[in-house]
C-alpha cells in the first residue's frame, strides 16, 4: 500500500522510518543487556566479547565473512521465491543436497583445478535447484503447499545424504583410515579448492567475492530486467499476469528452483572454501546456516542489497559467540540477541503499515 507524497512529506517519512528502526534496534539491545545482567553477567563484557570474537581480534572478521557467505546466498534465494508469493523454508535440506552433489563431482570429475572448482560450484546449484524443484512440481502439478513439502524434504535430504556417506560408491571416503571410521566424504584435492585471500591478518575464501557479484547480479535482474518484472507481476496479481501472457506456473517453478539453487550454491561454497569441515562433507554439515539465512531474508524484507549488512550482523553474532566463555555466559545468549533483533527490525514495517492503513481509511471516511 503506497501513498502519494510530496517531496517534503517523502523526506519526513524517510526520517520517521530511520527513527523507527533506530529506536527498535536500541530497544532490542537494551533488552538484551537486561537479560545478560539477569543471568549474572556484565553486559559490557559480553558486548566486548562479541565484538572481539567477530571483528576486533586478529583474524576474526575473516571468519565472520566466511559465515556470512552461506547466509547471504540462502537469503537471496529466499527473496527470489518470495517475489512470486512462494514460501520456501527447506533451505537446510537444499544446502545439504547441493553440498552432496558438489562433493560427489569434486571427487569423481577429472580435469584441471579451475575446471573442477567450476563444476563443483555449478553442481551445488543444480543439486539445490533439483531438491526445491521437487517441492515446486508438487505445488504446481499436485497443489501441495510448498511450505509443507520444502520443510519435509529437509528430513529426506538428511537421510539421503546420510545414506550416501555410508557407501563408497556415493560419498563415503574410500580411505579405510578415515572413511570407514567416520562418515565423511573424500576431501577435495588442493587444486580443486577455492583460493583464499590474506589481508590485514585475516584469511577468507574468494567465495566472499563470488557472493558479492551474485548479489549484485540478482539485484540487477530483479530490479532492472523483464525477469524481475515477471516475478513481481505473478507475485502481486496473477490475473494481470495472465492478461500479459505471463505463466504463473513457469515463473513460480523457475523461482522455486532458483531459490533452492542459491541454497545449494551456499552448500557448495561452504565445501569448496573449507571454512566449516576442511573441504569434506560430514553429517550436520550445514550447522543450521540455512535457518539463519531465512532470518536474514526476513530482516532484509525482500531487499537484495540489504542482505549484505544483515548477513554480516548475524555472522558476527555467530562467530563472536565463541568468545563468550570468558564472560561466564553461555553461547546461547547470542540466539536470544538474534531473536530480539529480528523482532525489533520487524516492528517498524508493522507500525508503518498500520498507520498508512488508518490514514487510508480516514481519507475514505472523510469522502463519504
Amino acid at each position: 500500500m503506497s501513498l502519494n507524497l510530496s517531496p517534503s512529506s517523502s523526506a519526513k517519512r524517510k526520517g520517521e522510518i530511520f527513527l523507527l528502526y533506530t529506536f527498535s534496534a536500541l530497544g532490542a539491545l537494551v533488552l538484551s543487556a537486561l537479560i545478560v545482567e539477569a543471568v549474572g553477567a556484565n553486559w559490557s563484557d559480553v558486548w566486548n566479547a562479541l565484538l572481539d570474537g567477530s571483528f576486533r581480534k586478529p583474524g576474526r572478521w575473516g571468519r565472520t565473512l566466511g559465515s556470512a557467505v552461506p547466509m547471504a546466498m540462502v537469503a537471496v534465494g529466499t527473496i527470489i521465491s518470495t517475489k512470486v508469493g512462494l514460501i520456501n523454508i527447506g533451505q537446510e535440506g537444499q544446502m545439504l543436497v547441493g553440498a552432496a552433489f558438489a562433493a560427489y563431482m569434486g571427487a569423481h570429475v577429472p580435469g584441471p583445478g579451475p575446471l573442477v572448482i567450476f563444476i563443483v560450484i555449478i553442481s551445488g546449484f543444480v543439486g539445490g535447484a533439483f531438491w526445491s524443484g521437487l517441492a515446486g512440481a508438487l505445488r504446481y502439478w499436485r497443489n501441495v503447499p510448498e511450505v509443507l513439502t520444502t520443510l519435509l524434504l529437509v528430513t529426506v535430504a538428511a537421510n539421503f545424504v546420510g545414506y550416501g556417506l555410508k557407501n563408497t560408491w556415493l560419498l563415503l571416503d574410500p580411505d579405510a583410515a578415515v572413511g570407514n571410521r567416520t562418515q565423511v566424504s573424500q576431501q577435495l584435492d588442493p587444486d580443486s579448492r577455492l583460493p583464499r585471500i590474506d589481508i590485514f591478518g585475516n584469511n577468507f575464501s574468494i567465495s566472499v567475492i563470488i557472493s558479492l557479484l551474485l548479489i549484485a547480479l540478482t539485484f540487477w535482474l530483479l530490479s532492472q530486467t523483464i525477469v524481475g518484472f515477471r516475478l513481481d507481476v505473478v507475485g502481486q496479481n496473477q490475473k494481470v499476469g495472465r492478461r500479459f501472457g505471463i505463466s504463473e506456473v513457469r515463473q513460480g517453478f523457475a523461482a522455486m528452483c532458483a531459490s533452492g539453487g542459491f541454497a545449494g550454491l551456499a552448500g557448495a561454497l561452504m565445501l569448496a572454501s573449507g571454512d566449516f569441515a576442511k573441504f569434506r562433507l560430514v553429517p550436520g554439515f550445514t550447522v543450521n546456516l540455512g535457518w539463519t539465512g531465512l532470518l536474514v531474508a526476513l530482516v532484509a524484507r525482500e531487499k537484495v542489497l540489504a542482505v549484505i549488512p544483515v548477513a554480516l550482523v548475524f555472522a558476527g553474532l555467530r562467530t563472536g559467540s565463541s568468545f563468550l566463555a570468558a564472560t561466564g555466559v553461555e553461547r546461547r545468549v547470542t540466539d536470544v540477541v538474534q531473536g530480539l533483533l529480528v523482532l525489533a527490525l520487524l516492528v517498524p514495517p508493522a507500525v508503518l503499515f498500520i498507520r498508512d492503513r488508518r490514514r487510508k481509511l480516514a481519507q475514505v471516511e472523510s469522502r463519504t
